[in-house]
């Protein structure tokens, strides 16, 4: 707050919204993630249970005729699903209702800083936590097992841990949209974890008893397609583990050959997934009497 207090005193006025004052709050959220060792903590456990998978379950390559790193990548991309959006909402979900409650939102706003300045600048130091975490966590694991494979291989890898961050970013989004909608930290934070329980669990849940009541007939193509879209975590799986060296260790692979969600449609779909919760969060706290 106080650097935000001195940037302010030190330029002339902006125009509220401007990117300036936008990297100012990203860069204040972050140094706070700092201060509350959330980045180290994340990367610690991330790199733990990486590394973990990356020494313990790269021994099937013998086999399965794949690579070191593309198991790994396998392995990574599974624990994304389950972990990325989980401590993305657990960093979000109390960025405005945390905030209020200690009264340093109050604070915040009495500076030329416009609401969705805020916002977006609360999305952007949380993702480039989660971003950096990620990198290093997984980063340390690809090195451990992969240094000397191929392009491809790291290709591959690349890709997934691009999609982590942007699959992070959703959940993001999402927790803040939750921040701005009630006024408790502890309410918000039920929301998190419901949301978490929703798309990771319970929404795969629904679609395995869909398929089971069809009795054994094919659904049509553009009802799986939805279906499929309206989960970021399907999504974020068609994409890091529907093609490539590494979509042949998954029977996702064999879904990805008969969808027209390709991988552009998919990193779009995660994209707008980011994007409206985010939309919406702002227009939410613009509204939001204090």
């Amino acid at each position: 707050m106080v650097s935000l207090a001195t940037e302010t005193a030190a330029r002339p006025a902006r125009p509220r919204g401007t990117m300036h004052t936008v990297l100012i709050l990203a860069g204040k959220e972050l140094r706070e993630g700092l201060r509350n060792r959330w980045v180290l903590a994340t990367t610690l456990l991330l790199a733990a249970l990486a590394l973990t998978l990356a020494l313990l379950g790269s021994a099937p390559t013998g086999t399965v005729g794949a690579g070191r790193l593309d198991v790994v990548t396998v392995s990574l991309a599974s624990l994304t699903i389950f972990l990325v959006p989980l401590l993305a909402l657990l960093l979000s979900h109390d960025a405005i209702a945390g905030e209020a409650e200690r009264g340093t939102l109050l604070l915040l706003l009495a500076y030329p800083v416009g609401r969705g300045a805020v916002i977006l600048g609360k999305f952007l130091g949380q993702l480039a936590i989660l971003a950096f975490a990620t990198l290093c966590g997984y980063g340390a694991a690809a090195l451990a097992v992969g240094w000397s494979l191929g392009a491809g291989s790291w290709a591959a890898f690349a890709a997934m841990l691009g999609a982590s961050v942007l699959l992070g970013g959703v959940f993001l989004a999402l927790g803040l949209l939750a921040s701005t909608l009630v006024r408790e930290r502890t309410t918000a934070g039920g929301i998190a974890i419901g949301l978490w329980l929703l798309f990771v669990i319970l929404y795969d849940m629904a679609f395995l008893g869909l398929l089971v009541a069809s009795g054994g007939h094919s659904l049509p193509p553009l009802l799986v397609d939805t279906l499929l879209a309206l989960n970021p975590a399907d999504v974020y799986r068609l994409l890091t583990l529907g093609a490539g060296g590494a979509g042949g260790l998954t029977g996702i692979g064999a879904l990805a050959g008969h969808t027209a969600l390709t991988p552009p449609v998919l990193v779009v779909v995660l994209l707008v997934w980011a994007a409206v919760p985010l939309a919406l969060a702002a227009l939410v706290f613009s509204r939001r009497e204090l």
